[in-house]
């Protein structure tokens, strides 16, 4: 690089409109690993931390491709229609709309999820939660962001690898916080991925000072951190009670008749900048199987009447039986939010005390799904982070305390006849939890109440 003084010169020297054109040349301004790599690859796998410029990079290389001719046929793929339609496309700082020279700026259709480049290009938005969409089109390149987080990550990707078989050169780059998930093992060990691996801290240049300082102090050397900041797909924690073999294999992506659902909360104890989030888990349970499935992961960091709002809402889209809450943080204050909030007056709610140590609860939850009764219907990426990285002593998050509520509340509350038992004991008794024990009938001695 040349010096300070030797560059304003050199600036000094450039006209207007080449000095405007210079702030739009990605590979002046580009890291290194920002760049794509050399070769005949036909996945270029961006694993990096949050923050690191994934969703920039990947948008450039589409640019790139776009002006040179190749890309005609696009699609643009992200976790959420939303999520798409905001940072990949319109309005956030690294999309296509803000990055893109106003010489060859492209046109958005939102009714149509059409982005049309001048030279006739077009790009179609796709959802991860729809993996169907992406069975009509023939592509010649893709942009993934946040693969790892979908819903349906493997469905998607096939339907997407299918589609895109157009033109002389097809080629996908997807930008993805790493999680140990199947498709991500899989596109790793690939002879046509070529990968790169980048860390938050990269690009501390354009991020917040403070901001870095806090994520520091929170997750440095955590295994959220290790994941989320500085990029390992991480291995299973064998001191853990969940492992993410087990969440993998029962995964499924429909479910039977539900004889009863449920939507439990696991309030934040304060709305604050530190503070967590609000969980809330609905799910419900099958006479067909005897099993418990997972349906919506609808926690969210706000105010009462926002988690209220979202809790009923869950309530009336999933047409649930009841909500469960955890009192112990919010007293009776969970029941007095969910009544102020419209369409929550007459909702069936009950309240449940956590008596006991986080891990006497969490472990007959935990052999549930060693004994492949509980499926995720589809994937929750943030609860299943939760759940393989939490090991007991630990302070239990918010998307796991609800889970095992729910589950609770599925499975050990409720009789052979599928009626709730009224009046909720302070313990669990033994009669109840061999429901959880299997065949056998057998309770570990630790999961019993001894009054």
């Amino acid at each position: 690089m040349q010096p300070v003084e030797t560059r304003q010169e050199l600036l000094k020297g450039l006209t207007n409109e080449e000095a405007y054109a210079l702030l739009h040349d990605w590979e002046l301004w580009a890291r290194p690993k920002q760049l794509p790599p050399p070769g005949d690859w036909y996945v270029w796998l961006l694993l990096s931390g949050r923050g690191f410029g994934k969703t920039r990079t990947i948008n450039e290389w589409l640019l790139s491709r776009i002006r040179s001719g190749v890309a005609r046929r696009i699609a643009l793929v992200g976790r959420f229609a939303g999520e798409v339609r905001d940072t990949m496309v319109e309005l956030g700082p690294s999309s296509l709309m803000q990055i893109s020279p106003p010489w060859d700026m492209p046109t958005y259709e939102p009714s149509k999820r059409r982005v049309t480049w001048p030279n006739g290009a077009e790009a179609t938005t796709f959802s991860g939660d729809d993996p169907d969409q992406l069975r009509g089109p023939e592509l010649d390149t893709a942009i993934v962001d946040e693969l790892a987080k979908f819903k349906y990550p493997q469905k998607t990707w096939d339907n997407l690898e299918m589609a895109c078989r157009s033109g002389t050169d097809p080629r996908i780059a997807i930008a993805t916080t790493p999680r140990p998930i199947p498709i991500i093992r899989m596109l790793l060990n690939d002879p046509q991925t070529v990968t790169t691996r980048g860390s938050t801290y990269e690009n501390r240049d354009n991020l917040a000072a403070r901001t870095l300082e806090r994520l520091a102090n929170r997750y440095e050397g955590t295994r959220l951190g290790r994941q989320e900041l500085e990029r390992e797909v991480l291995e299973d924690n064998p001191e853990a009670l969940w492992q993410q073999e087990t969440i993998e294999r029962n995964r499924v992506n429909e479910h039977p008749t539900l004889t009863r659902i449920g939507v439990a909360i696991d309030p934040q104890a304060t709305n604050n900048e530190a503070s967590a989030e609000t969980g809330i888990l609905v799910g419900g349970f099958s006479n067909v199987t005897g099993h418990v499935y997972i349906l919506a992961d609808l926690t969210v960091k706000g105010t009462p009447d926002q988690w209220g709002s979202a809790a009923v809402s869950g309530y009336h889209v999933f047409r649930a039986d009841r909500i469960i809450g955890e009192i112990n943080n919010g007293g009776d204050m969970i029941e007095h939010v969910i009544r102020s909030i419209p369409g929550g007056k007459d909702v069936p709610y009950t309240k449940v005390t956590a008596s006991r140590g986080k891990a006497v609860r969490a472990e007959p939850v935990s052999a549930l799904y060693e004994q492949n009764k509980v499926h995720h219907v589809g994937a929750f990426p943030e609860l299943e982070d939760q759940m393989v990285g939490w090991v007991p002593g630990n302070k239990s998050p918010d998307r796991l305390d609800a889970l095992v509520w729910l589950v609770w509340w599925l499975v050990v509350r409720h009789s052979e006849s599928g009626q709730e038992i009224p009046e909720e004991p302070q313990t669990l008794h033994e009669q109840r939890l061999r429901v959880l024990a299997g065949d056998n009938g057998e309770v570990p001695e630790h999961w019993v109440d001894k009054e």
